[in-house]
C-alpha cells in the first residue's frame, strides 16, 4: 500500500517545522516502511498540493498520507481515516491573537476541523497530547512521536567546566523566530534586570529570522541585546559556544526542540515554569517566573552562584540527553508499528469486497 508524506513545505526556512519533518518523517527516518515524499516548488505550488493534489491522490487510490507540517486541508476530511495529523503545539487554537492573518486564514480553521473530526493523531510531547486532547473526538488516538536530539550544530561542552565561574561579562543566547510568541521582549528585560543587579554588562544575543510584529523594533532599542538575523549552522555553534547562558522566554512551545540540542554545548538551560519545558529539561533545566523580571533575574543569579555551576550543567545536560533519545527511540518503534497496522488494515478493506464476491 502507497504511503505518502506530506513534504511541501520543506526548502522555505529552516524552523522546527521544516526540521521536525526532516527528522521523523523522511525516508530514512520511516524505514523500514516504504513511503513517497509530495513536494512542491514555491509557496503557489505548496499551497496548490496542499488544497487540491493531496485530497486528489488519496480520492483515486487507497493510499495512507502522513501530514507532519501543515494542518490537513478541508477537503482531505473524507479520507480522515487514512490521514494521520502530526501536531506540534496547539497554537493555532489557544493563542489565536498572536497569528498573523495568513495563519488565521490558511491554517487555523483547518486545524479545528481536523482536530474535531479525525480518528488519530502523531503528537511532539505528553504536554501537546493532554492539551489537544480537550479539542479532539473522545475516541481519538493520540500517539506519542518524539524527536531524538542530534547535535545538529557540533556542539562540545569540553572545556566548559574550566572557564570563570564569574562569567563576566554574562552572555545570554536565545533561539528562534522573533515574533510575539517568543516573547524575546521578555528576554530584554530579564538581560537588563541581570546588568542592574550583579552582572553589568550582561548581553542578550538572539538569533532567528525577522518575524511577524513589533518585537524586533522594540528589541533594537534595549541595552545589551544584539539581533543576529537568521544565521548559517557555524555561527550559531560560535554564539552558543561563546555563551554562558541559553534563555528561553515563549509563552508557550509544543516541545522546544532547541533547548535540548543547546545542551549540547553544557549550557545551563533556563526556561518558564510551563509543563512542556519542566518535560522538556527533567531535572536539568533553571525555571524561572517570567511575571517579574527581577525576580527572574535573582533566580538565574542563584544558579550560577555557586563555584561548581558550570560542572553541574554540563553533567546535567548531558544526563538529560540521554534520557530524552531513549524515550524518543521507544516512539519511533511505537509509530512504525501503527503505520504498518493502518496499511495492512486498509489492505484487508479493500480487498474484502472481493473475498465477499468469491464467497457468494
Amino acid at each position: 500500500m502507497t504511503i505518502y508524506v506530506d513534504h511541501t513545505h520543506l526548502g522555505r526556512h529552516v524552523t522546527g517545522l521544516e526540521r521536525i519533518t526532516e527528522e521523523l518523517f523522511s525516508e530514512r527516518a520511516l524505514k523500514p516502511l516504504d513511503v513517497i515524499p509530495v513536494t512542491s516548488t514555491g509557496t503557489l505550488s505548496m499551497i496548490a498540493t496542499q488544497t487540491l493534489g493531496l485530497p486528489a491522490r488519496l480520492a483515486t487510490t487507497n493510499a495512507l498520507l502522513l501530514c507532519p507540517g501543515f494542518p490537513p486541508s478541508p477537503l482531505l476530511r473524507p479520507f480522515a481515516e487514512r490521514v494521520l495529523p502530526y501536531i506540534h503545539d496547539d497554537f493555532l487554537i489557544s493563542r489565536s491573537a498572536d497569528l498573523n492573518i495568513r495563519a488565521k486564514l490558511y491554517m487555523a480553521a483547518p486545524f479545528k476541523t481536523a482536530l474535531a473530526h479525525y480518528p488519530r493523531f502523531l503528537t511532539n510531547s505528553r504536554d501537546t497530547q493532554r492539551k489537544i486532547g480537550a479539542y479532539t473526538r473522545s475516541d481519538a488516538e493520540i500517539t506519542l512521536y518524539r524527536p531524538p536530539v542530534r547535535n545538529v550544530f557540533n556542539l562540545r561542552s569540553t572545556g566548559r567546566d574550566r572557564r570563570d565561574v564569574s562569567a563576566t561579562p554574562l552572555r545570554v543566547v536565545a533561539l528562534g523566530t522573533v515574533e510575539p510568541r517568543k516573547n524575546f521582549v521578555t528576554a530584554g528585560h530579564i538581560v537588563g534586570a541581570l546588568r542592574r543587579h550583579g552582572f553589568p554588562g550582561a548581553t542578550l544575543d538572539i538569533v532567528g529570522r525577522k518575524g511577524w510584529g513589533d518585537d524586533w523594533t522594540t528589541l533594537e532599542q534595549m541595552p545589551g541585546v544584539t539581533l543576529h538575523g537568521y544565521q548559517s549552522s557555524d555561527n550559531v555553534t560560535r554564539l552558543l559556544d561563546q555563551a554562558d547562558i541559553f534563555l528561553c522566554t515563549s509563552h508557550d512551545e509544543g516541545l522546544g526542540l532547541p533547548l535540548l540540542e543547546a545542551q549540547y554545548a553544557g549550557l545551563p538551560i533556563v526556561a518558564p515554569q510551563a509543563a512542556v519545558f519542566q518535560e522538556v529539561l527533567g531535572h536539568s533545566g533553571i525555571f524561572i517566573d517570567m511575571s517579574n523580571h527581577g525576580n527572574a533575574a535573582a533566580q538565574i543569579g542563584a544558579a550560577i552562584a555557586t563555584p561548581a555551576w558550570r560542572h553541574q550543567y554540563m553533567a546535567a545536560a548531558d544526563q538529560n540527553i540521554g534520557r530524552w533519545n531513549a524515550l524518543a527511540a521507544s516512539d519511533r518503534d511505537t509509530v512504525i508499528d501503527l503505520i504498518a497496522a493502518l496499511t495492512a488494515r486498509a489492505a484487508q478493506r479493500r480487498s474484502a469486497p472481493k473475498n465477499k464476491m468469491v464467497a457468494r
